[in-house]
């Protein structure tokens, strides 16, 4: 699911790959979690991402400041992180 950037929250990325079962869950978590919309980030093929997140997609990524919520998060850890995203706090 790719998501135009101008409908996409300022910074915010699903870092994940194709095939991937748990990509597929992450998805499902964050429409359960009411997420506001974001970019996808696909990383096959792209060996630096490959090498950054390989092991660890599907990754929620906030590109403002840096802030990741690795998998496996459900939807209230997602509101939770996205609410301190908003403050600008740190994750």
């Amino acid at each position: 699911m790719n998501v135009p950037a101008s409908n996409a929250v300022p910074g915010l990325q699903l870092i994940q790959r194709d095939d991937c079962p748990l990509c597929d869950q992450a998805l499902a978590v964050l429409a359960a979690a009411h997420a506001p919309e974001f970019d996808s980030v696909w990383i096959d093929g792209v060996d630096a991402l490959e090498a950054a997140y390989g092991v660890r997609v599907p990754v929620l990524r906030d590109t403002v400041n840096g802030a990741e919520l690795d998998w496996p998060f459900d939807a209230d850890r997602v509101r939770a992180w996205l609410s301190q995203a908003q403050q600008g706090a740190p994750k």
